[in-house]
């Protein structure tokens, strides 16, 4: 069956942590270092062996003045050494590649799952257009997981791949972070490295493996890769219901990324979470 999304809709705040790598490209979802004298002055270092252009004064200042007794000051009013020289450090907003690795299996078509599993993706790609990101699609159901989307900067492409995409069959949620970590790995050779998975699934894997492998801990083994290799992640729990599992908790956990159960995507639901948390320190 084929699903059409429900209406997008404003997103709670998804952040990433801070990108370690100097990066020189534009964006606006996550801070890295300034590979140049562009960005935002966040702090000082001392030089490496290559001469500095940008010298932090401030903190320069700071380091000299505790030796002013001891220096000769030949008429100055401040004696600067080499030593003293700090330069700036700066961090600027970078965009990234969303690579969205979504569950399309039978599972979840249980309860509209997949109309507001598509209505928080498009709200996402929606996101992900106002932040200059690019993205891609991984879909997996059956027994295969296949790139419906290769990396672009095109929403349309997107919303299409998206109301096309249809629902039914097993759950392969281990080949889908297979093909998910196969696509951010090619990704990553080209000049925009920066990428990172995003999970949309409820977890209940029951294919995938040709051996006697319990297919969710094969999911996990993969995990395990990801983690290695210092993909990012944000997991979304499609899981609804009396009865739940709690396995793409357990997934995040082991991915070491950020988890969000589908009902807290919506700005709404966190600002009401967070006034009743308030209301209750407060007595009211």
């Amino acid at each position: 069956m084929t699903f059409a999304a429900t209406d997008p809709y404003d997103l709670c705040r998804i952040q990433l942590k801070r990108e370690r790598q100097p990066a020189s490209e534009s964006g606006r979802r996550q801070r890295a270092r300034s590979e140049n004298r562009s960005g935002r002055y966040a702090r000082s270092r001392i030089p490496g062996d290559k001469k500095s252009n940008d010298i932090a004064f401030d903190a320069t200042l700071r380091a000299a003045a505790s030796y002013q007794a001891y220096r000769s000051k030949d008429g100055v009013a401040l004696a600067i050494s080499s030593q003293d020289i700090r330069e700036k450090v700066r961090e600027k907003k970078i965009g990234t590649t969303i690579v969205f690795v979504v569950d399309s299996s039978g599972s979840m078509g249980a309860n509209q799952r997949m109309a507001a599993t598509k209505g928080a993706i498009l709200s996402l790609l929606l996101d992900a257009y106002q932040k200059r990101d690019r993205i891609a699609m991984v879909a997996f159901k059956g027994n295969e997981a296949s790139v419906i989307l290769p990396p672009t900067d095109s929403i349309e492409l997107g919303k299409k791949s998206l109301e096309t995409l249809p629902t039914g069959g097993k759950t392969p949620l281990v080949k889908g972070l297979a093909k998910g970590l196969e696509l951010i790995k090619r990704e990553r050779t080209g000049k925009r490295n920066r990428a990172f998975m995003l999970v949309i699934s409820d977890g209940r894997a029951n294919s995938g493996t040709d051996t006697d492998v319990n297919p969710f801990s094969a999911a996990l083994a993969v995990c395990d890769e990801i983690n290695t290799l210092g993909v990012q992640s944000v997991v979304i729990d499609t899981e609804s219901g009396f009865i739940r599992l709690g396995k793409m908790r357990e997934l995040a956990d082991r991915l070491k990324g950020r988890y969000y159960p589908m009902e807290e995507l919506r700005a709404e639901r966190v600002t009401e979470v967070i006034y009743n948390e308030r209301s209750k320190l407060s007595g009211n």
